[in-house]
């Protein structure tokens, strides 16, 4: 009945604000990072300010970066992702918004997506912003550390690899090309700002939509939840799409407790 009440949902508003979190691509083999409660499933990732100031976090986080791209990287869009292709090109959605780092919306051939949170398949230099594809980066990284390539591990959020017990101490993680600067995936860690930009264009967008979509979130983080209580400001009525509780339980008009690509189903 809820997803019959979805349908009704999305078809009767014109201009629908989608935001998407990391349930939306579990079904295409990334793990999420929250379990039915919104609490953490394992140890948090990464934060920025270790990442910059600690030699031994980089190592550690590139050696499992570089286990974790290659199913990573390997992904493929799920029918969550094709169906809010769908629902772009027939017309209903204004704004897609994802907290993902995956580019699986694009993939499967959405195009106004903005990625919250950056992109995983980009490193840029943190001295001289030049920026490089993840897959030439991660060919330097097999180069200069051949005796990881073989190593295998279960696959973690956001191209993470469980590589504990491991010495990092001898990984060596490449410098910029352009400059030999630090090289940082080109994604908002946690610690890290959102760019201002891309918050204000959001909003922008946000404030003329008729009604809000959340697809596969906690909204735990409130990078994401900042829209919902922006929505719920502006009088939009928000349904969301997650297993789960979210952050904004009582915010919603309507709430399916389902995965996303079977109450989705019906787009296509």
């Amino acid at each position: 009945m809820a997803n019959d009440d979805l349908k009704a949902f999305v078809e009767g508003h014109q201009r629908l604000f989608v935001l998407t979190g990391a349930g939306c691509s579990t079904n295409s083999g990334i793990p999420d990072y929250r379990d039915a409660d919104g609490s953490w499933k394992r140890t948090p990732p990464v934060r920025f300010q270790a990442f910059v100031a600690e030699d031994a976090t980089r190592r550690r986080y590139w050696a499992r970066s570089m286990i974790g791209w290659r199913r990573f990287g390997q992904a493929k869009p799920n029918d969550a992702h094709h169906a809010l292709a769908r629902l772009e090109a027939r017309g209903h959605s204004r704004m897609l918004l994802t907290q993902n780092v995956d580019r699986l919306h694009q993939a499967a051939g959405s195009r106004e997506v903005v990625d919250l949170h950056g992109r995983l398949d980009l490193v840029r230099c943190m001295a001289c912003s030049a920026t490089l594809r993840r897959a030439e980066f991660q060919h330097e990284l097999s180069r200069l550390n051949a005796a990881w390539t073989d190593l295998d591990a279960a696959a973690l959020p956001d191209g993470d690899a469980e590589l504990d017990h491991q010495d990092f101490s001898s990984f060596v993680v490449p410098g910029c090309p352009s400059c030999g600067g630090m090289m940082k995936p080109d994604v908002v860690f946690f610690g890290e700002a959102v760019p201002k930009d891309k918050v204000a264009g959001a909003m922008e967008s946000l404030g003329q939509a008729d009604a809000m979509l959340v697809v596969g979130s906690s909204l735990m983080v409130y990078s994401g939840f900042r829209f919902v209580q922006a929505a719920a400001k502006l009088g939009i009525p928000i349904a969301a799409v997650n297993l789960g509780r979210t952050r904004a339980d009582e915010l919603l008009a309507l709430k399916v407790e389902d995965r996303c690509e079977a109450a989705l189903s019906f787009l296509l």
